[in-house]
């Protein structure tokens, strides 16, 4: 499986996200530090979740981080967040 596969299932599967979007943006850091030419080290994650209700950013972003800790201690070099409650989205 792909790491942003993998990104996707667990927070699917951790967060039952009402919107996920993973967007692999390590073409965008070549010749930085932890850029694999490989790709699939650099990622933003856009997730929509009821589970961030009454949560600050802080914990919410602990949550996710938590749920990729594996990824984070491998090829996941940067993660960028944003995180919303479905009621933060609303119109």
């Amino acid at each position: 499986m792909t790491v942003k596969g993998s990104i996707e299932q667990k927070l699917t599967q951790g967060l039952a996200p009402t919107r996920l979007a993973v967007t692999d943006e390590s073409h965008r850091h070549a010749g930085h530090a932890g850029h694999d030419r490989n790709g699939e080290s650099h990622f933003h994650v856009e997730i929509v979740s009821a589970a961030f209700v009454g949560k600050s950013r802080v914990e919410r972003h602990r949550m996710v981080n938590a749920l990729l800790a594996e990824e984070l201690a491998g090829p996941v070099h940067a993660l960028s967040l944003a995180t919303k409650t479905p009621d933060e989205t609303a119109s």
